[in-house]
């Protein structure tokens, strides 16, 4: 055991001590942090021009309408400045960057308002703020136009009473059910980002030592079976210590931000039962395990770093499938692919766990796709194993798959 528990901090160790490690996780936290206080960032960017203001340039005839178009938008962030300047010498200050955008505003024999809106940006906010504005207008002129009341055009606008109440019994609360989605997604991208990163640095570990030849000398002191799951061990102590401290960023960037608003409120799970959180640990846990161990049984059969990304072809779609079909499911977990998908065990991590954050499903659903991911590993590890222990003495480049079938023949001489 003593043997075992060498490798695994030397595994550990030799990763969490390297420029890569030190680097993604110091990126990782930044951009927590960033997310934290983007709208602070936007802002701080955003007025960095000065204190210019945000000008619109309309061309228009009618004097009352620019009045009241100017008092209309006053609380809002723009200025409207008026233009008596042609369409092509307006077009032109567009494409030479003097101006940003301009709008022609008419209005016709009925009294309704016409825009064109011209400008050099993909997504302009000014258009928006200049058409709600508008709206309002022209609302209020038709409106006086045929001689209604204030009140009588409040009931106009009034919507219906609507008030929908679902009554099955496997769908959450609203609170919950949002909360819930936050922890969906964020399960789903540690998976994912757990898959690719760690279960790659597994494969590529075990390909460095069989190319440097550390592994035929490690394997005449310990067993190969024992080195296979020491090194599954102590590269997940090693995500798990970057996930904790990812996590530990995450939650006081939120909370120490009074101004995320609405963001820091998504990620309170007071609303999410705490066997939902229990399970996104079992699930993360095990969704590790499930593909650490495929990992290193593909691992052991290569003998160059260069043959890593061939074998982390067949899991990285796996993974890919799996994020696919959980994104696919958000917006309707109770679709039957999803069900029979979410009892695939490279699948369960996501996809069972997308169910049971958002439904009220009866325990033995959880507890039989647990089940199937158990015993899933476990013959992983029997098979892995088997193949670990010939894999290692392999060298040469790896064709393909069936390298595995020589793996065991050359394991049991």
């Amino acid at each position: 055991m003593r043997d075992f528990w060498i490798i695994v901090q030397q595994t550990f160790m030799s990763k969490v001590k390297t420029k890569p490690f030190i680097i993604t996780s110091i990126v990782m936290i930044l951009a927590v942090f960033v997310m934290a206080n983007l709208s602070k960032i936007v802002d701080t960017f955003s007025n960095m021009g000065g204190d210019t203001a945000n000008e619109l340039v309309v061309v228009m005839a009618d004097d009352t309408l620019y009045q009241t178009l100017v008092e209309q938008v006053k609380d809002k962030d723009i200025e409207i400045k008026r233009s008596e300047k042609s369409n092509e010498a307006l077009i032109k200050e567009v494409k030479d960057e003097k101006i940003e955008a301009f709008a022609t505003i008419t209005v016709d024999e009925n009294d309704m308002i016409a825009v064109t809106y011209q400008t050099n940006k993909m997504m302009d906010d000014n258009a928006v703020v200049l058409e709600e504005a508008l709206n309002v207008i022209q609302t209020a002129k038709q409106t006086e136009k045929l001689s209604l009341t204030p009140a009588e055009v409040q009931t106009l606008f009034t919507p219906i009473a609507f008030d929908e109440k679902n009554i099955s019994t496997s769908v959450k609360s609203d609170e919950e059910l949002g909360q819930a989605s936050v922890l969906v997604y964020i399960l789903t991208f540690l998976i994912y980002m757990t898959v690719i990163m760690y279960s790659g640095m597994i494969m590529t570990d075990v390909a460095n030592e069989k190319s440097s030849r550390v592994m035929e000398i490690l394997i005449s002191s310990v067993s190969p079976v024992k080195h296979m799951f020491a090194k599954v061990f102590g590269m997940g102590l090693l995500g798990m210590m970057q996930m904790s401290v990812l996590g530990i960023a995450a939650y006081i960037a939120f909370t120490t931000n009074k101004s995320v608003g609405t963001i820091g409120e998504l990620f309170k799970f007071d609303n999410v039962s705490p066997m939902t959180l229990v399970y996104c640990v079992i699930f993360f846990i095990l969704g590790y395990f499930l593909y650490a161990m495929l990992a290193a049984l593909l691992g052991s059969i290569i003998s160059r770093t260069e043959d890593a990304s061939q074998m982390m072809m067949p899991m990285t779609i796996l993974i890919v499938i799996a994020f696919i079909i959980t994104m696919s499911g958000l917006g309707n977990p109770e679709l039957a692919y999803i069900k029979w998908a979410s009892y695939f065990p490279f699948f369960t991590p996501l996809v069972m766990f997308l169910r049971v954050g958002l439904l009220d499903l009866p325990v033995w659903e959880p507890l039989l796709a647990i089940a199937i991911m158990v015993v899933t590993i476990g013959l992983l590890g029997w098979i892995g194993a088997r193949v670990y222990r010939g894999g290692v003495l392999m060298y040469g480049p790896s064709r393909s798959l069936k390298d595995i079938k020589k793996a065991i023949q050359l394991g049991k001489e």
